[in-house]
């Protein structure tokens, strides 16, 4: 069975902290939407912004509000094993499925090393682990082989997210993996079916967050063999991947278009990705507005 699982955005006040009562209306709307599961404080979320404490204050914060309905998935990573390893251990109890791991970002990391990081990791954990594989912004990559090892050595090591630009990477996790109970999810939307041949469970995808109705329609289509009407609908998704590329801050953009589709929530991001071309906003509104437009006529 495939699955969506939404990388949520973070809305926050004008201090920039956390706006609890706009991140409750963004929970609820992708709870209704019919996604399969929420990524909270992944790169989409803008966790970088959070101290360890507010990050563990937003994450119960968020179980509590989505209250079981969903499966719920926590980025914990970050430069520091030892907060890493602490926040990892801490979501269990808060009822998240699993922590979400990217590997330590600024340094140099090889195979080896990152074998040590996520093995070290796994062993002093409580549950299962996600790595997060995203090299254009933690500098590295995690190969295939390097994967294998880890989840033979390690039970809990149950998934990844493969954010990656070489599409061939994921199908090389996936070869890799054959014979183990392994979760392979894409982290470009538009790798979704190629991510399924390959033999993976389909995609954390942060254009969920402004039409997780086209995504579940999708993963609905897929799940039940019409593989015509989710060609369609993964291509109207395609259509929208230039939002990634429009500014400098493609979670801005996706609380904009929030804001655009009714959910009435601040847009604001972390500084200093805060403000937007108003023109390139323009672009992504006239192209959201095409997309929707299109996938009405398909209902």
């Amino acid at each position: 069975m495939s699955k969506i699982i939404v990388p949520v955005v973070t809305v926050f006040d004008h201090d920039g902290k956390p706006d609890y009562e706009d991140n409750r209306k963004v929970a609820e709307y992708l709870v209704q939407s019919g996604v399969d599961g929420i990524l909270v404080l992944g790169s989409t979320g803008e966790f970088t912004e959070l101290t360890v404490a507010e990050k563990r204050a937003f994450l119960a914060f968020y179980a509590e509000c989505v209250h079981g309905r969903l499966p719920l998935y926590a980025g914990t990573g970050s430069t520091n094993f030892h907060q890493t390893l602490e926040l990892s251990n801490a979501v269990y109890d808060m009822g998240y499925r699993a922590p979400l791991v990217i590997g330590p970002y600024y340094y140099g990391m090889d195979q080896e090393h990152l074998f040590t990081y996520y093995d070290t990791l796994a062993k002093h954990l409580r549950g299962d682990l996600y790595i997060y594989n995203y090299p254009a912004r933690s500098g590295h990559s995690i190969a295939a082989g390097t994967v294998r090892a880890l989840a033979e050595r390690n039970p809990n090591i149950v998934g990844i997210k493969d954010t990656v630009a070489e599409a061939g990477h994921t199908n090389q996790i996936c070869r890799a993996m054959e014979g183990l109970p392994f979760e392979v999810y894409s982290g470009f939307d538009d790798q979704f079916f190629y991510n399924l041949v390959s033999g993976g469970c389909g995609s954390i995808g942060g254009l969920a967050n402004v039409v997780p109705d086209i995504w579940s329609d999708l993963i609905g289509s897929v799940n039940r063999g019409d593989l015509s009407r989710g060609v369609k609908l993964s291509g109207l998704l395609n259509r929208l991947m230039p939002i990634y590329e429009m500014g400098s801050s493609c979670s801005l953009l996706f609380k904009k278009l929030l804001v655009h589709r009714g959910v009435e929530i601040s847009p604001k991001a972390i500084f200093p990705f805060d403000e937007s071309d108003s023109a390139a906003f323009e672009v992504v509104r006239e192209l959201l507005d095409q997309v929707l437009e299109e996938y009405r006529k398909m209902a």
